[in-house]
């Protein structure tokens, strides 16, 4: 089995963990969950954060072939354009992303001009389809709860999981977004957990658990299966469900929700600009 070689960038403003993913056997590689950054007083985006990626990428003389998304972000924007745009590589996501779509293309009022149809992807994929990062197979597990279109990108030994599972002392992702569910996230969940005990798993965020010092995004099954606050020690379904919608109903909504939806379910695109040439962001009143 293939052991990619695997780099994170990790964002403390959004705790997200991006990740360039490397086939062990050449130059071809690829971008998980890059980070667009954005000043949400000032409505400023800037590009340091994807900039630290494609450096990394051209220091070390690497071919982008893919920049992979794990599901449409509700947290931080995608710098998915910007990275084509400068080296290269396919932007993927998930098939439902159609479902995300429609749902969000209406809380925005988005108009017929807003294609949900996924077109502004260049590929979607279905559970079970695979792809090369050159000679090195990545396999798609069609992972949802926490949004209708979430991937799980299974990669060699290593599994890029997005936000469906945390490290062990933080547990699962929450589910009260629209078309979220806790019973899909738990179905998915043991699924990951079907994976070999000694697959690395790279989580999408981390928030640093109480009484831990550093952040950390690598795990791996038989961690999860074990320790999970949430589902280690083989938790049921229905205590799952209970204990994630008891929490979810503690949660206020992400900082960064209403742009990051705007922008990830264009795959990082921007808004059209206005008459005027100006690019606006929509702040729906008691949407959500």
């Amino acid at each position: 089995m293939f052991h990619p070689d695997v780099t994170a960038f990790f964002d403390q403003a959004t705790n997200t963990v991006s990740y360039v993913v490397k086939d062990p056997a050449g130059r071809a590689c690829a971008v998980v969950d890059s980070v667009l950054d954005f000043d949400h007083a000032a409505g400023r985006t800037s590009t340091a954060s994807a900039d630290r990626i494609i450096t990394h990428i051209r220091e070390h003389d690497l071919e982008c072939q893919w920049i992979l998304e794990s599901h449409v972000h509700a947290d931080h924007l995608s710098a998915a354009p910007y990275i084509q745009e400068r080296i290269g590589g396919k932007i993927g996501i998930g098939k439902n992303i159609t479902v995300v779509q429609n749902t969000f293309g209406k809380v925005f009022n988005e108009g017929t001009e807003f294609q949900r149809d996924g077109s502004q992807f260049d590929q979607l994929f279905a559970d079970g389809d695979s792809f090369h990062i050159g000679q090195m197979r990545g396999d798609v597990m069609h992972t949802p709860g926490h949004t209708p279109a979430c991937l799980t990108y299974v990669i060699g030994d290593a599994a890029f999981v997005g936000d469906t599972l945390f490290m062990p002392d933080f547990g699962t992702a929450r589910c009260d977004f629209p078309g979220g569910s806790a019973t899909d996230l738990y179905a998915s969940i043991q699924r990951i957990l079907s994976l070999p005990d000694q697959t690395r798993i790279f989580v999408g965020h981390d928030y640093k658990a109480p009484g831990r010092e550093d952040f950390a995004w690598e795990t791996t099954v038989a961690e999860e299966k074990a320790a999970n606050v949430h589902i280690g020690g083989g938790v049921g379904c229905a205590d799952f469900v209970q204990l994630r919608q008891d929490r979810d109903a503690t949660l206020g909504m992400p900082k960064l929700i209403l742009p990051s939806l705007q922008v990830n379910m264009r795959a990082g695109h921007l808004p059209p600009a206005d008459d005027n040439g100006d690019v606006m962001l929509k702040i729906p009143v008691n949407k959500l």
